[in-house]
C-alpha cells in the first residue's frame, strides 16, 4: 500500500465523510448518487479563479449537471452575502449546494441551502432555545461540504456563523438539517495554504478541542474526541506549517478540524465568546483571534481547569503535567507558528472594550466557559489580550 493509499478512508460520524488525496474527483459521481441535478457551487471569493474551483465547476457541468458558481463570500460572512446567494440559488433553479472553501465558504453555503426554502429572516433562526423549529424543514436543500482549510470544522456542523452587520455581532444560525449530507476531506486542496493561514486555522481546530474538553458537563464521547484532536494538532500542525505539501500532516489536520467541531457540541467558552465579538466589530481572522486570546482565557479560568491539564499535557507530549506547563507549551507553540501575542498587533483598539465585553457575554459560547463569566470579566480578558497582560504567567521567550 502506498503512502497516499494509506490516507484514504470512509467514515460515518457524524455524517458521511470521504477522506484522502484525490477524493475531490469523486464529486460528480457523488452528486449523481445523491440525486443532485443542479448544484450551486459556493466558494470564497479568493478561490473563485483557482483551478480547484474552475476545475470542479467544469467537472460538474461535464457530468451533465446544471451547475453554477456563487463566489461573493468573504471572511466573517454577513447576512447580505447569504441573501445574495439565496437569490442566485433561486434564480438558477438549483436543488442543492456544493460548499467548497474555508469556514466562511462552508458557512455561507450551508446558510444558502438552509434559507433557500424559508420565508423568515435568517436572524429568526438564531441558536436560542427552539428557534430552529420555526424553519420549514422541507425547504432545506442538501449540501456536500468540501473544506480547503483545516480549522472551523463547519463541514460536520449543524450551524453557520453569520455576522449581523446592523447589530455588529456574530449570530449562530442552527438547524439539525444544516448538517451536510456528505463531506470530502481531500488534503490536496489544502497544500497551497500559506503558512500563516495554516497556523491560524490549525490553532482554531486546537482551541475547539481545548475549550470543548474544559467545558463543564458530562460528555466522555466529546472529551475523547477532543483529546485525540489536540494530539493530532500538536503533532501535525508544525509539520504542515513547515512543509505545506506533506499530505499526511494535511490529512491529520483536516481530521482534527472535523474532530474539533464534533467535540464542541459539548460547549466552547470565553475564547470564542471574545473572538466572535472582536471579529464582528473589527473583522479580524477568527482562527488568529482565537489563537491570540487563548492564554488570557486560560489564566482567567485557571482554578477551574487545572484538574483538566494532565490529560492535555500527556497528549501534547509534555513530561510535566501542571497548568503552568500546558500554558507555557501553548505560548511557545503559537510563538513558533508565528502567532502574535496581542490583539493590538491586529490593530484592535481598546476604545470599545466595554462593548466587546457586552457582546461576548451575550454570545452563546460564554455559557460553556468553565468559570462563570459576565461582561466585566470578558472586558477585562479582552483588555489583557490587547495589552499583552498575562497575570500570573510569564511570556515564553526561550
Amino acid at each position: 500500500m502506498s503512502r497516499e493509499q494509506s490516507l484514504i478512508a470512509n467514515w460515518g460520524l457524524p455524517n458521511r465523510m470521504l477522506i484522502g488525496p484525490g477524493r475531490l474527483q469523486e464529486l460528480p459521481l457523488l452528486c449523481n448518487e445523491l440525486g443532485f441535478k443542479a448544484p450551486l457551487l459556493v466558494t470564497d471569493c479568493g478561490l473563485a479563479n483557482l483551478p480547484m474551483v474552475t476545475g470542479t465547476l467544469k467537472a460538474l457541468t461535464d457530468a451533465g449537471l446544471d451547475a453554477d458558481l456563487f463566489a461573493d463570500v468573504e471572511g466573517n460572512p454577513t447576512g447580505r452575502m447569504v441573501e445574495a446567494g439565496v437569490a442566485a440559488y433561486r434564480a438558477g433553479g438549483h436543488d442543492s449546494v456544493v460548499a467548497l472553501g474555508g469556514g466562511s465558504g462552508l458557512d455561507v453555503g450551508k446558510a444558502i441551502a438552509f434559507m433557500a426554502g424559508q420565508t423568515r429572516p435568517i436572524w429568526d433562526f438564531e441558536d436560542i432555545g427552539d428557534y430552529w423549529k420555526r424553519a420549514d424543514p422541507e425547504g432545506i436543500a442538501p449540501v456536500i461540504a468540501i473544506p480547503t482549510t483545516a480549522g472551523t470544522g463547519s463541514e460536520v456542523g449543524r450551524a453557520a456563523v453569520i455576522s449581523n452587520e446592523a447589530e455588529l455581532r456574530k449570530v449562530i444560525v442552527f438547524h439539525p438539517r444544516m448538517l451536510p449530507v456528505t463531506v470530502i476531506l481531500d488534503p490536496e486542496l489544502t497544500t497551497g495554504l500559506p503558512a500563516p493561514v495554516t497556523a491560524a486555522t490549525g490553532l482554531d481546530a486546537f482551541i475547539h478541542c481545548f475549550e470543548a474538553y474544559c467545558a463543564p458537563g458530562f460528555h466522555p464521547i466529546c472529551d475523547g474526541i477532543a483529546l485525540e484532536g489536540m494530539r493530532l494538532v500538536a503533532r501535525a500542525l508544525p509539520v504542515a506549517y513547515q512543509d505545506g505539501h506533506n499530505l499526511k500532516a494535511r490529512t491529520e489536520m483536516l481530521a482534527a478540524a472535523s474532530m474539533g467541531a464534533i467535540a464542541f457540541q459539548k460547549g466552547l467558552g470565553g475564547v470564542h465568546a471574545i473572538s466572535h465579538a472582536v471579529g464582528a466589530m473589527y473583522r479580524t481572522h477568527h482562527g488568529l483571534t482565537n489563537a491570540i486570546v487563548l492564554p488570557y482565557v486560560m489564566v482567567h479560568n485557571r482554578d477551574h481547569i487545572e484538574d483538566r491539564m494532565k490529560p492535555i499535557a500527556q497528549v501534547v507530549g509534555l513530561a510535566e503535567t501542571s497548568f503552568e506547563a500546558v500554558l507555557q507549551w501553548v505560548l511557545a507553540f503559537r510563538r513558533d507558528l508565528g502567532i502574535p501575542h496581542t490583539l493590538a498587533e491586529l490593530d484592535v483598539p481598546l476604545d470599545q472594550a466595554k462593548e466587546v465585553g457586552r457582546l461576548a457575554a451575550e454570545d452563546p459560547s460564554a455559557a460553556g466557559n468553565p468559570r462563570s463569566v459576565d461582561a466585566n470579566d470578558l472586558e477585562t480578558i479582552f483588555r489583557n489580550a490587547v495589552q499583552g497582560k498575562l497575570p500570573r504567567a510569564r511570556w515564553a521567550t526561550d
